[in-house]
């Protein structure tokens, strides 16, 4: 089972950005620890900051992995192209915010992409990536 994680805009940051809302661990040092928890499982990761780059790994790899794990970041309230490409592909979207979300500035609390994801799991720290891979789980 391959299960991609897809990370938007300023998660590169994570583990010195706003520690008090983000945590202090890094994602690429939250990865391996990810991974030996699901070792039936392949899980593979991308970010970039630019919507069409998470567009185009979407669409990559959509058609061929068993799910998605996605942090649109800011992109969730903003993005409607990125809801499109979730309904145009066929492996399961699920969406993931870190913070809770619906605790924050009110800008935050809609999602553009809910609607076309599996699920919503937010406000569990960087532990919300295992819940959601775990959804995956037969």
């Amino acid at each position: 089972m391959t299960i991609q994680i897809i990370n938007g805009p300023n998660l590169n940051l994570l583990g010195v950005r706003e520690p008090g809302i983000y945590g202090d661990t890094s994602f690429n040092d939250f990865l391996p620890r990810l991974r030996a928890l699901f070792p039936d499982m392949q899980i593979d990761y991308f970010q970039s900051n630019h919507e069409g780059q998470l567009i185009d790994k979407l669409q990559e790899v959509g058609f061929t992995c068993d799910g998605i794990v996605l942090n649109a970041a800011a992109y969730t309230h903003t993005s409607i192209a990125l809801a499109d490409c979730i309904k145009a592909i066929s492996a399961p979207v699920v969406e993931v915010h870190i913070s809770n979300v619906h605790q924050r500035e009110p800008f935050r609390h809609q999602s553009l992409i809910a609607a076309a994801c599996k699920g919503v799991i937010c406000g569990f720290g960087l532990d919300s990536y295992r819940l959601a891979v775990a959804s995956f789980k037969p």
